[in-house]
């Protein structure tokens, strides 16, 4: 990628810029860490992605500047299991595992080790498919390795300097006082495996002192060897900033806020483990179109990546985060706006293979770097993608029952090199039909040998349009001029044209109504329609 390609992709899209400020800011390092995470205490939604998706922007477009990253996506495991979400199986298990670290809650869908890597695992097998590879770190077994004695031994000698941090984005009726004892650690009992913990002592080295209030269980314990005890989130998050050298983090509209979370997390990042915050930048939520409010992983219905992937392929999902400001809240559809999304994206990828003209040169350079950021792999592909509007595809693989093999065949024009990313589309077009459309949009083609009930009128009509129409279909050019010939039809025997047209659906699908007749029969071709129509 040249100097010049760079200079133009910083003025046009957001990834590119923040990518320029990283390298500004922060100046020429031999690794550049961006990072993410997020606790799973639930389904990983659509609205978790965003951040995922935002990083990987970033981090490809720091790799586009010659930079080496590093991209972690930490599982925050170590966390307190504290509410059973509505979507799980056998509540009633899982209720008896509230306060215990999530990493010891069963899987009660019986497929994983325990509850967190259940929903681990879930998004950890999707992230491939869209292009993201990050390096996932484990906070359970890092905080059970002992990893960040250290870190925890710093900020309990500095509790009062992290009590003052806390302290200074809160109004007065919120702010601790100076008689108030602040810990900035909490235990895990190590016999009943409950937060329910009251932190007793610190013997200013690496002993803590707790108690138990639902076991009674009173002990010390050596910040080096036991593997119970964590920092709370507020002091935990700039603590491994310094530990991984974190440069870049996103962080939701919640945290990022004046005065929130991160701005605290800032402070004690600086004064108490010497290290200048990553640099963040905000992101919106993302809806669902028709549900009001952000997406929680705690409520029961909930849209994950692979329910999205489903029905968008992994280049037009990309292309809708890509495409969208962070700070921008949007919407997902799952209902008939996915053709439109699907319409969105063809366009811009023929904007970016030179086969339309964009509005100006800038749109251009805009619309390129969208496409580039939204493939699979890095940059343009290789090879220009079989283009076939979304919904001509459905009406394809409906006309065909599903049979992928059958519509490449009757397209005849799909070069192998194109094969997969075609058959993608399809998996997403036909699911897209099957569990989403709307019922008016489905459609199965009458091959069964049933009839229509036509009066005598329809009845000669159809055999007319089977003997007259359907034979001189491939010597007629246009789509107009074919549906012109079945107007003639309907004048001659003296029906409504509009008539004739929805006996034809009756006839073909058994609806009032279909996709648009005269490319619909090009699509089925004549010898089904021959079949089909032989009856009458």
């Amino acid at each position: 990628m040249s100097t010049q390609d760079l200079e133009s992709k910083e003025l046009c899209h957001w990834a590119d810029q923040m990518a320029a400020r990283i390298i500004k800011e922060k100046g020429d390092l031999p690794l550049y860490t961006c990072a993410s995470g997020i606790t799973p205490s639930g389904t990983v939604h659509i609205g978790n992605f965003r951040e995922i998706m935002t990083v990987d922007l970033v981090a490809r477009a720091l790799r586009d500047r010659g930079k080496k990253v590093r991209f972690i996506y930490s599982w925050d495991d170590y966390d307190v299991f504290r509410k059973v979400p509505a979507n799980m199986p056998k509540p009633e298990v899982l209720e008896k595992y509230l306060r215990f670290p999530i990493t010891m809650v069963p899987d009660t869908f019986n497929r994983d080790d325990n509850y967190a890597r259940h929903h681990e695992v879930d998004i950890e097998q999707e992230l491939p498919r869209m292009g993201i590879h990050p390096e996932f770190l484990y906070q359970a077994s890092r905080y059970r390795a002992n990893r960040y004695a250290e870190g925890m031994k710093k900020a309990l000698q500095n509790r009062e300097l992290i009590k003052w941090c806390l302290n200074c984005y809160r109004d007065d009726e919120h702010k601790m006082k100076d008689s108030d004892v602040y810990w900035p650690i909490a235990a895990f009992c190590s016999k009943c495996n409950k937060d329910t913990t009251e932190i007793l002592d610190y013997d200013g080295d690496y002993g803590v002192t707790y108690k138990c209030e639902s076991c009674g269980n009173e002990e010390k314990v050596d910040l080096r060897n036991c593997g119970n005890i964590k920092l709370g989130w507020r002091v935990d998050w700039p603590m491994r900033w310094n530990e991984e050298k974190v440069v870049f983090e996103p962080g939701g509209k919640d945290h990022i806020s004046p005065g929130g979370s991160y701005d605290t997390a800032k402070l004690v990042s600086k004064k108490v483990y010497g290290w200048d915050a990553p640099i963040t930048m905000k992101y919106d939520f993302v809806g669902l179109k028709g549900l009001p409010g952000k997406m929680s992983s705690s409520k029961g219905k909930v849209i994950a990546l692979p329910d999205a992937l489903a029905v968008y392929q992994p280049e037009v999902l990309r292309w809708i985060f890509a495409s969208n400001k962070p700070d921008h809240e949007f919407a997902i559809s799952f209902d008939i706006d996915v053709i439109t999304m699907y319409e969105a994206y063809d366009r811009v990828e023929r904007i970016a293979w030179g086969e339309e003209k964009a509005k100006s040169d800038d749109l251009y350079l805009k619309e390129k770097r969208v496409y580039e950021l939204a493939q699979i792999e890095p940059g343009m592909p290789k090879v220009r993608p079989y283009a076939i509007a979304f919904r001509q595809l459905t009406t394809l693989l409906q006309t065909y029952s599903g049979d992928v093999d059958l519509v490449i065949k009757a397209l005849g024009d799909i070069k192998p090199e194109q094969e997969e990313c075609f058959r993608r589309r399809c998996a997403c077009a036909w699911y897209w039909v099957k569990e989403c459309a709307p019922e008016e949009f489905r459609f199965a083609l009458r091959e069964d040998g049933s009839k229509a009930e036509l009066s005598m009128e329809e009845t000669k009509a159809v055999v007319k349009v089977r003997d007259e129409v359907v034979p001189e279909m491939k010597n007629i050019a246009l789509d107009k001029e074919l549906q012109q010939k079945i107007y003639d039809i309907a004048k001659e025997i003296g029906l409504e044209p509009k008539s004739l047209f929805t006996t034809l659906y009756h006839v073909l699908i058994n609806k009032d109504q279909g996709p648009r007749l005269a490319s619909f029969m090009r699509i089925i071709g004549e010898e089904k329609l021959q079949k089909i129509l032989s009856v009458y």
